[in-house]
């Protein structure tokens, strides 16, 4: 079935990508594997019409477009975004740490808001990138680093040493969410833990690295479950989910008017407040040079701006079966019955009836159903890329997402029929 071979391919691309580098490097293999060429933001470029391309920030962030005509200043761009970060821990300078004179730890620094309690018991790995020398000091060299074994482990406490545990326990982010290594012997030096992993993983000498961006993951791959594998069981659905789902969209459609674009930003999970996030001018540069480079001026590159759509396309909350009351009384998505588009009166997301009447229509068009979220309003919920954008992007969003359980745990819950349901909305979207 068609449905369930996209959400196995969904699982295998989570799990080759652990860490926002991991998801470019997944995501680039995508694409050059379906004739998209890499273009550097500092070269010259020179893009063609039926040209398919992609650009990387930070190789943590990736844009990539295809250009379906030259009337991009009527016809503008087509644009869906998404993030490649998930919440996780990262791995602090000097992180050996030696406690009761046998174990050694690492000390952690907690990314954004994960469910800690979920990261507890669960074998994990490490992952990231590594720095090392290069001929020019303002270029060094970069490697993608998977340690992919299950190498450490966050223990909790035995519950005859925390008999309230089941009552309700706070954990301490900097005392309790240190993962342990093993047992500080002959073979398992503390100062030295790290360099000695990383230079087995690239066959490098240990002297070589500079400095590294390492995270924890969860080791173990996700899975189809339920009694007719109707639910996707894995890590860093939120958001990765969205960003395979538009690439493969992006690949797959059969876009005649203005350019087709994915955008999958980094830091969304803190803030989106860098140079690769959502908060940055780089969708609006790399659109401008878009232009240039097809010959058009800077008026009609606002004409194309301003003829243009954005997807800010991250997950949404699926009613909860324990907990119905904790949502909205009138609006409760679940999972398998569509697309969600997302609503807040304070805009911390982007839809208006407007943008909201656009993305229907698309969804008549897939023949997809929709489905709509709207916090209580004695809750305050979360925010997306899409409102951060728009104070770049000037025009017209709709933030949307399929419906999830569990987000932010290690391990979310996601539907496959929605999963590809959104993609077919995607896939519409660039056609149109």
């Amino acid at each position: 079935m068609e449905q369930k071979r996209f959400a196995k391919d969904l699982i295998d691309f989570i799990y080759k990508s652990p860490t926002s580098f991991q998801a470019v490097e997944t995501s680039i293999k995508l694409l050059e594997d379906n004739n998209f060429k890499e273009l550097k933001l500092d070269d010259i470029w020179n893009i063609e019409a039926n040209g398919k391309y992609y650009v990387t920030k930070n190789s943590s962030a990736i844009i990539a477009f295809e250009v379906n005509s030259n009337n991009i200043e009527k016809e503008g761009f087509r644009i869906i975004g998404s993030h490649t970060d998930s919440p996780t821990f990262r791995i602090k300078p000097n992180a050996e740490m030696c406690s009761e004179g046998t174990y050694l730890k690492l000390n952690t620094e907690c990314y954004g808001g994960p469910i800690l309690n979920t990261w507890l018991d669960r074998p994990l790995a490490i992952a990231g990138r590594v720095v090392l020398n290069g001929e020019s000091i303002l270029k060094p060299v970069e490697k993608m680093v998977n340690i992919n074994k299950p190498i450490c482990i966050i223990p909790n406490a035995a519950i005859h040493l925390n008999k309230g545990v089941n009552d309700g326990y706070a954990l301490n982010k900097q005392k309790d969410m240190l993962p342990l290594v093993g047992l500080i012997n002959e073979s398992l030096e503390k100062d030295n833990f790290l360099l000695n992993e990383i230079s087995k993983s690239l066959e490098i000498n240990k002297e070589e690295i500079v400095d590294f961006d390492l995270f924890l993951y969860e080791y173990e791959k996700g899975s189809l479950m339920g009694p007719n594998e109707e639910f996707i069981s894995t890590s860093r659905l939120d958001n990765l989910s969205m960003v395979h789902a538009s690439l493969h969209a992006l690949i797959n459609a059969n876009g005649k008017n203005g350019v087709n674009v994915v955008a999958a930003f980094d830091n969304e999970e803190v803030g989106s407040s860098t140079k690769q996030g959502a908060d940055s001018n780089m969708l609006l540069n790399i659109l401008e040079r878009i232009c240039i480079s097809l010959g058009k001026s800077r008026e009609e590159f606002f004409t194309a701006l301003y003829s243009s759509f954005i997807i800010s396309a991250d997950l949404a909350h699926a009613v909860h079966p324990n907990l119905g009351e904790k949502h909205d009384p009138t609006n409760k998505p679940v999972m398998g019955k569509g697309p969600v588009i997302k609503i807040n009166a304070n805009q911390a997301y982007t839809s208006d009836a407007q943008s909201m009447s656009i993305y229907k229509a698309i969804c008549k068009e897939a023949n997809v159903k929709y489905q709509e979220f709207v916090n209580r309003s004695d809750e305050r919920g979360g925010s997306t890329i899409g409102p951060i954008s728009s104070t770049h992007i000037d025009i017209p969003s709709v933030d949307v997402g399929s419906p999830i359980l569990a987000m932010h745990s290690i391990r979310e819950l996601g539907s496959v029929k929605d999963h590809y349901s959104i993609y077919k909305t995607f896939n519409k979207f660039y056609e149109i």
